[in-house]
């Protein structure tokens, strides 16, 4: 899932203080709740996306120190910056950080919490808009935002990999009864509420479940352990046809689909793979183009071809244009299953049932209120007739909405419905790439 943010260039450059902005107009209604688009008097040509943000930052002006504020360095917890890791913004330590890198090797990005000395030394601290990594914009290095991120840091380092989390009662050692891990239950030991404007979930409560990879449809939606790097969910919509987002697959340029499609995890006999062959994407996608705005986010979808018929095994999923089928009306109130294997959820799936779409676009998106985050790419939004599912959509991206909830964008099925016959049959093709270089950061 990816970040959007709009922003003026002068703003920026002027005030320094920005990443909060009006939201970009699209095409379509409204969305419900969302503060109105203001004019704004800079040419479109003079914003930048949160993308462009990024590389401005990392290029430009990274973790600029306010003159004359903020804590010492550390004369109690020693170390070095020798981990890969390392000066990335975001501590590292094991158990005080993400555990990516030995203790003592990620001494700039930790030594502030280690020593409870957390400062507004970032440029963009009181700006109203928390910018640490991880459940901010990642503008800042933690602990150097204490004003915007103070209410949250709580929840820093913490997630719901627990095999019991989400059961309601709190199971981690020292606070609950020592079945979890320290900091692998949080839903249970520190509850559901999420701030607004955290970079996780929608209306400001986690809602997923646990979904059961023994049974249909969960057993068809797996993920794809990419050999360039990092990993998407994606599900079986055929014998052999995978349905995922764009983006899992390009960057830098290239496209290279190859990897491995993992499923049904909980199964008696365990779980199925097969390797990814070939795909097929949007004719109109332009990794450029997705990478800097949100006018082709509807593009953001990719059948994948596997060398094993996993779907004769454990069956597959329909496809449906919900929009097309049921009209704008039909589609906003139809009950959506979703699933994926989410950042914070270890090697579950999780997901929510009954969320819905809250607006669609004219652009082959909708935004909805579904409780995704990080590593939901390409999972499929469905409904149910019966015991049939069908995918109508799959996530692609968040856009910041400040003073409000995160937007969460998915690409509709409507847009990649009319290939999927071709490219099942092998009359539709391309042929993949050389994979990207590079070293991928170890999962939190």
């Amino acid at each position: 899932m990816r970040h959007h943010i709009r922003i003026a260039v002068l703003a920026l450059l002027a005030s320094g203080l920005g990443l909060s902005a009006p939201l970009a107009a699209q095409d379509g209604p409204v969305l419900a709740g969302a503060p109105p688009v203001e004019a704004s008097a800079e040419p479109a040509s003079e914003r930048l996306t949160s993308r462009e943000i990024g590389n401005w930052l990392r290029q430009v002006d990274v973790k600029p120190p306010k003159p004359g504020g903020g804590a010492a360095p550390s004369t109690r917890y020693t170390g070095n910056d020798t981990c890969q890791w390392a000066n990335d913004g975001e501590c590292d330590d094991p158990g005080i950080g993400t555990g990516a890198c030995q203790v003592g090797t990620d001494y700039s990005d930790c030594w502030r919490i280690v020593e409870g000395v957390e400062d507004n030394t970032c440029r963009w601290a009181n700006d109203g808009e928390c910018d640490e990594p991880g459940f901010g914009t990642g503008a800042c290095t933690q602990g150097t935002d204490l004003a915007d991120c103070g209410a949250i840091i709580e929840l820093r380092f913490r997630n719901d990999s627990c095999e019991t989390a989400f059961d309601g009662v709190c199971s981690e050692p020292g606070i609950g009864d020592g079945r979890c891990a320290e900091r692998s239950d949080r839903a249970d030991c520190i509850g559901r509420e999420r701030p607004l404007t955290i970079n996780d979930h929608y209306f400001g409560h986690d809602d997923r479940v646990f979904h059961d990879t023994s049974v249909f449809p969960w057993n068809v939606v797996g993920q794809v352990d990419f050999d360039s790097g990092g990993a998407c969910t994606a599900t079986l919509i055929g014998p052999d046809i995978l349905i995922t987002a764009s983006h899992c697959i390009n960057g830098d340029g290239r496209t290279d689909s190859r990897g491995v499609f993992q499923t049904a995890y909980d199964r008696p006999g365990g779980p199925l793979s097969a390797r990814v062959i070939d795909h097929f994407i949007d004719p109109d996608w332009d990794d450029q183009r997705f990478s800097s705005g949100d006018e082709i986010d509807g593009t953001d979808w990719a059948l994948l071809r596997i060398d094993q018929r996993l779907g004769d095994t454990l069956g597959h999923v329909g496809v449906r244009g919900l929009v097309d089928t049921e009209g704008r009306r039909g589609a906003m109130q139809a009950d959506l299953y979703q699933g994926g294997y989410s950042w914070d959820t270890g090697a579950h799936l999780s997901g929510n049932i009954g969320c819905h779409m809250v607006e669609i676009a004219n652009d082959n998106t909708m935004a909805h209120d579904c409780d995704t985050t990080r590593g939901d790419s390409g999972s499929p939004f469905m409904v149910r007739e019966g015991n049939e599912y069908f995918v109508v959509a799959t996530d692609s991206n968040f856009r910041s909405n400040p003073r409000g909830p995160m937007i969460y964008i998915a690409a509709r099925s409507e847009r990649w419905i009319p290939y999927l016959e071709d490219f099942a049959a092998g009359r539709l093709t391309n042929a993949t790439q050389r994979p990207a270089s590079g070293g991928v950061k170890p999962p939190k």
